[in-house]
């Protein structure tokens, strides 16, 4: 009977395994974000396009808003029509997002203020306490606090016992 079971258990992990293979959405509850508050940016300099309404920021760039802090080496923040509000950060190099007991690094993140969305892509890693998630894309709703992780997604979870 035990090797009945064993084989149960196996045939459940590796068809857990097959379904975090296409994609999953994950808990992301540190990273419920108020996307209406101020946003703060520092970085090492400032180039600002009048004619395209963006704004270049390079150099350690730490943007914060709320609890929520993202850091990359360069961020383009893209202006409305009416350049009175950000419509979008978009963030190269190196970047982290952290809110919490929460983190998720990625080559890229897209944040879309309006939608409270945050895309990152190349080669992401979340982290939720002992727990890591990877994966090549994953898209967060900071008005929900979830997250969807498409692209090969790989689970390392933590028993508790440690």
């Amino acid at each position: 009977m035990p090797l009945v079971r064993n084989l149960i258990v196996a045939l459940a992990i590796a068809g857990a395994s097959a379904a975090l293979a296409q994609g999953t959405q994950v808990v992301f509850g540190g990273m419920k974000q108020d996307t209406k508050l101020p946003i703060e940016v520092s970085a090492d300099s400032l180039s600002v396009n009048q004619k395209d309404g963006t704004a270049l920021y390079t150099g350690d760039v730490v943007i914060g808003q709320g609890e929520m802090r993202l850091s990359a080496q360069s961020v383009l923040v893209v202006y409305s029509e009416n350049s009175r509000r950000i419509e979008r950060l978009e963030a190269t190099g190196g970047v982290t997002l952290v809110n919490g007991d929460e983190a998720a690094e990625a080559e890229r993140a897209d944040y879309n203020v309006q939608d409270g969305t945050v895309v990152m892509t190349g080669d992401v890693l979340l982290t939720q306490g002992q727990n890591a998630l990877t994966s090549q894309r994953m898209v967060v709703n900071l008005n929900t606090g979830t997250a969807q992780m498409d692209g090969r997604v790989r689970t390392v979870l933590q028993s508790g016992d440690q």
